[in-house]
């Protein structure tokens, strides 16, 4: 994909014909909101260029989109093809990011500009939710014919040099119209709406006032020109609630008239009609103390954060305790992208979602090899789910439908449920159920279940929230579940990298541990071994290779064959690591090693160690002493073919104990490896009378960032018992 053919550093933006062709195509469309993406020059990123008929407030976090975001635009330009979706509940099912943050009702089309291999951006265009559930021939002509006119004129824009680039900010402009009024009808309709009894006031796309009648500004309680040029929220404190600024976006997105009440600090209850057109919103504003004839019918208002199952408008006084539903669900949106295995995200959906939605149980199960594998839940026995982990797909039950379809399903009452499946059984204590597809890469890979204990209607609103969230789920699972795979994989190459036991010496007792990091995969490129020569002697060795992944790890098992290999051939300290530098250099890993290899001689209770740039070895003498033996380093191995490794020889003494480590176990974030050496010191001195198992555990454990390591640790413990 090649983006803004021609690009010139500092040319200007040159095709105004951009803006006409958007302002027709919304017009012919029959949309309301229309947008242009540009592709940014240098960026995987589209920029938002110019919009029509959409709020700043709305426009503001769409204005840049990552190319390989799960939106319609970038889809749209990823795969140059026509994304339709027919209403948000479409929305929902595939981009479940963008259906939570832009949570209203409207049907959407994005269409990819681009000419030959040359891709420019998308043309977004939004109608009421009302629209019929597919594109009309006219319409498709229209995008269709925009989109290559767009293409063609950036085109030949890039061709003279000056390539259309996008502004800093989106340009809002305004919609075609089939008339203007000149300044005699305008004063004229001003005084026309002065004079009836009514209130009303205008407002533009993002809320603020363009015009207030007398009446209206007298039931506020303000001037006129208090609220000119302002949205009503910002000016009178007594209608400063999010609601209240939903309303008004959900009425400019979704094209239909919404309303809220309010409660006057003097008395009187106020309701809000919202009636809006692409260019803003016409606000009629009743109260209880009018006249009837004056009061105007509440209309049921749609879409938004505050549509949550309730007819009629919103009030201050009695606000819906799921007002703050939603929001809590963006947390848990958050929060999922933090969630490492799919038991953190099972604990986070059942944690967040059942309180807030009300739900007394829930189920996650995943689609395995043709079978219903539940991996998850919260409010169901154990025999209950037993009953149906492991049967086969099929389309006898709803979970089973929604996982092989991918198509969600509700019911309000166990008659619904039993309507549309006569032959299932109520086995548990519910009345109501919402079966959630989990679907990620395009494809249903399980069910998310959530049951009721009473009835519960779903309104539009409400499965398409739920069916955003699903979509969520299903994307933190599938990132889970790589995870645990990975997970598994590392803990099978680990151990079948590490020894899986150490040999048994007379007159040595030992004891090792390995602990991975923390954070990302669980598999490093530390080791150890404990190599038997004869009788009474012996080679220990301890490493770490750099890097936490799958090649830090193979290059480990290769450093440890070498090392043995040489060992077991009767080699000296010196010449052990000299022949695996020279090995490692020959393999090019671009990855380096420290290792530390001891020669024990118990007979002569001897010591004889080289180091490659490895901490220095412990050795607790029979009186509880510590002592740091300075091994003289050399290079690490993987630099230098010509690195030399000197030999330095130490006492053994009976009742000692040689503690070899990484650096992992001596790390501390924000401080130096001196002072956790020291820390290691210590508790080496202090736990001079536990048996090597227990000492082995004490040192690993007591280590101040046990719970967040962010490297890997091995411990070898030798202990000569004389």
């Amino acid at each position: 994909m090649r983006s803004q053919a021609g690009f010139a550093t500092g040319s200007k933006r040159n095709a105004p014909g951009l803006d006409a062709l958007l302002v027709q195509a919304v017009r012919d469309a029959g949309a309301h909101i229309g947008t242009i993406y540009l592709l940014s020059p240098g960026e995987q990123v589209l920029v938002m260029d110019a919009a029509i008929g959409l709020p700043t407030q709305i426009a503001r976090p769409w204005a840049r989109v990552g190319l390989h975001g799960q939106v319609p635009a970038a889809e749209a330009v990823r795969e140059r093809s026509l994304v339709w979706l027919s209403d948000h509940q479409e929305l929902a099912r595939c981009f479940p990011g963008a259906a939570l943050a832009l949570p209203y009702r409207c049907a959407m089309a994005a269409a990819p500009i681009h000419t030959g291999a040359d891709d420019w951006g998308a043309l977004l265009l939004l109608w009421p939710e009302l629209h019929p559930q597919q594109l009309t021939r006219h319409e498709l002509k229209v995008i269709e014919s925009t989109c290559r006119k767009m293409g063609a004129l950036m085109r030949e824009a890039a061709d003279r040099g000056c390539p259309v680039l996008p502004g800093p900010r989106p340009r809002l402009l305004s919609p075609a119209r089939a008339r203007a009024a000149g300044p005699k009808q305008a004063f004229a309709a001003m005084d026309c709406l002065n004079r009836l009894p009514e209130s009303c006031a205008a407002l533009d796309l993002d809320g603020r006032v363009t015009f207030i009648s007398s009446a209206a500004a007298d039931l506020l309680g303000c001037a006129a020109a208090d609220v000119l040029g302002r949205a009503p929220w910002e000016v009178l404190s007594w209608l400063r609630d999010p609601a209240f600024e939903d309303r008004h976006r959900a009425a400019v997105v979704s094209q239909q008239v919404t309303s809220w009440t309010a409660r006057h600090p003097d008395g009187p209850k106020l309701t809000f009609h919202l009636y809006p057109d692409p260019s803003g919103v016409s606000l009629r504003i009743t109260s209880d103390a009018a006249p009837p004839e004056q009061r105007a019918p509440i209309a049921e208002h749609s879409g938004g954060w505050a549509s949550w199952q309730t007819a009629g408008p919103v009030t201050v006084a009695n606000r819906p305790a799921r007002a703050d539903a939603l929001y809590n669900l963006m947390h848990l949106a958050a929060a999922l992208t933090r969630a490492v295995t799919v038991r953190d995200v099972v604990d986070l959906v059942a944690d967040k979602v059942m309180p807030v939605c009300g739900v007394q149980a829930l189920v996650v199960s995943f689609a395995e090899g043709g079978r219903t594998r539940i991996v998850g839940s919260r409010g169901y026995g154990p025999v209950l789910l037993e009953r149906f982990d492991g049967v086969p797909l099929t389309s006898a039950t709803p979970g089973e439908r929604t996982q092989t379809t991918g198509e969600g399903a509700f019911f309000a009452t166990w008659d619904e449920l039993h309507q549309s499946y006569p032959h299932a059984e109520h086995l548990d204590d519910m009345s109501a159920w919402a079966f959630l597809p989990l679907i990620a890469s395009g494809r249903p890979i399980g069910t998310c279940v959530l049951a009721y204990d009473h009835p519960h209607p779903f309104s539009p609103d409400e499965r398409a929230t739920l069916t955003s969230l699903a979509g969520l789920i299903a994307q933190a699972l599938e990132r889970a579940r790589l995870f645990d795979a990975k997970d598994r994989l590392a803990q099978y190459l680990q151990a079948g990298l590490l020894p899986r036991s150490l040999p048994q010496i007379a007159g040595l007792d030992v004891a090792a541990r390995y602990l991975p990091a923390t954070s990302g995969m669980d598999i490093g490129g530390d080791f150890y071994d404990l190599i038997r020569l004869d009788d009474t002697t012996a080679a220990a060795v301890i490493g770490d290779v750099q890097g936490h992944n799958i090649a830090a790890a193979a290059l480990m098992g290769q450093v440890r064959t070498a090392v043995h290999a040489h060992a077991a051939a009767g080699a000296s300290p010196r010449e052990v690591l000299s022949h695996t530098n020279r090995l490692l250099i020959d393999l090019e890993p671009d990855l380096f090693t420290s290792c530390l290899y001891i020669h024990l001689d118990l007979r002569q209770q001897t010591l004889s160690l080289a180091s490659a740039g490895h901490p220095p070895p412990l050795l607790r003498g029979p009186n509880g002493r510590v002592e740091i033996i300075d091994v003289p380093p050399g290079l690490l191995l993987g630099i230098d073919p010509g690195a030399a490794y000197p030999v330095l020889e130490h006492s053994l003494p009976p009742g000692a104990v040689l503690a070899l480590y990484t650096d992992g176990l001596i790390e501390r974030p924000g401080t130096d490896l001196g002072h956790g050496l020291a820390g290691l010191v210590r508790r080496l001195t202090r736990a001079r009378r536990q048996p090597l198992a227990e000492l082995a555990e004490t040192l690993i454990q007591h280590h101040p960032h046990i719970g967040q390591r962010t490297d890997d640790i091995a411990l070898l413990l030798l202990e000569h018992q004389g």
